[in-house]
């Protein structure tokens, strides 16, 4: 029998489909079926961060957009979080505005004010960049913390569980076909934008933005609109985390969310839609399994249980450090190595 050496495609239709092989579309029903089942079959703890894991793959899919796509470093995406926490919040809090309402208007409000936040990139880059994002990060975080007309100051905004089309959202379970249906559109989403011309302008500016603006392209306009874009889904991130969480405090949102956002889509892959649900999952699963042993040598290991803080941050750091200089491209690339690898077993080449 003839084995495959490659993926060969003889239209432009089938160069542009999602899916090409056999495989892949099986990879995607066990998927689909593995998350139908999840919810009946894990633990209320395993099940709450399984809801943690799909708003993390929609702020991580966001960050990924502006920082992998577009090649703009973001270090402000935990301001962001909670400007989408804080906005639907207040408008459902004190305004009794509908929830899904609330939603659509904070993701609305995160975009218009990353889109300000995301200015200086028409004229800085890289590092300079960077720094910028984090002046965001710090201006934001001085507001939620001290604008108390507005915020509340200190104090946290208790959020009432909602409601969407008479189905009462209070438990993990229900949340959980909220988070993961709104975490699939996103990615399905993003997946669909690189293959548009939107797309491939942001593609363009992260290889080279001189070359793209000689080739025609709007520079500052499109990578206004990857900050758009980005905090869009970033808000939307927080918008759920307040609703879910239903306390809405500006700890949330301090600049080690950015940090573990950033690793999330390093450690996933930068430039990959897959790769930052990769990355969402691993840094999410990741100090959730640490708390979890913790807690199961609390008694026999009092020690090492004490500690465990401390050695979370050191693997966190750890995790990092070896993907950067093992895998830069991230747990995508290494999936992609093993698809590969069966793929075209025998042959080498």
């Amino acid at each position: 029998m003839a084995t495959a050496t490659g993926v060969y495609h003889t239209s432009y239709e089938a160069d542009l489909a999602l899916r090409t092989t056999r495989a892949e579309w099986i990879r995607l029903a066990l998927l689909f079926v593995a998350v139908i089942v999840a919810p009946f079959v894990l633990s209320p703890f395993w099940l709450t961060v399984a809801n943690q894991i799909g708003i993390a793959i929609i702020g991580a899919v966001g960050l990924n957009i502006l920082t992998g796509h577009t090649g703009l470093i973001s270090l402000g995406t935990g301001a962001f979080l909670g400007v989408g926490a804080y906005t639907s919040a207040i408008l459902v809090t004190r305004f009794d505005v509908p929830t899904l309402v609330a939603i659509i208007i904070a993701v609305a409000m995160t975009a218009a004010i990353g889109t300000f936040f995301g200015l200086p990139s028409l004229r800085l880059k890289g590092l300079y960049l960077a720094m910028a994002t984090l002046a965001a990060q710090f201006i934001l975080l001085f507001a939620f913390r001290n604008w108390e007309f507005v915020t509340g100051g200190l104090d946290a905004i208790v959020v009432p569980s909602p409601e969407l089309f008479g189905w009462a959202l209070q438990t993990d379970f229900a949340w959980y076909w909220v988070i993961f249906g709104t975490a699939a559109l996103v990615v399905f989403g993003a997946r669909n934008l690189f293959r548009t011309g939107l797309g491939r302008a942001f593609h363009a500016i992260r290889d080279q933005d001189i070359a793209a603006a000689v080739m025609g392209i709007d520079v500052g306009r499109y990578k206004l609109l990857s900050f758009a874009i980005s905090s869009a889904l970033v808000g939307l991130a927080g918008a759920l985390t307040a609703h879910y969480r239903t306390i809405v405090t500006w700890e949330r949102f301090t600049l080690d969310v950015s940090v573990l956002y950033l690793a999330m889509i390093i450690v996933g892959g930068l430039g990959s839609v897959a790769g930052s649900v990769y990355g969402a999952t691993f840094m999410t699963v990741l100090p959730a399994a640490i708390q979890q042993f913790a807690r199961n040598v609390r008694d026999t290991l009092p020690v090492l249980a004490r500690e465990m803080p401390a050695i979370q941050l050191v693997v966190f750091g750890l995790v990092i450090v070896l993907f950067l200089l093992f895998e830069p491209r991230g747990l995508d690339r290494t999936w992609q190595r093993v698809k590969d690898f069966f793929r075209l077993w025998p042959f080498r080449y």
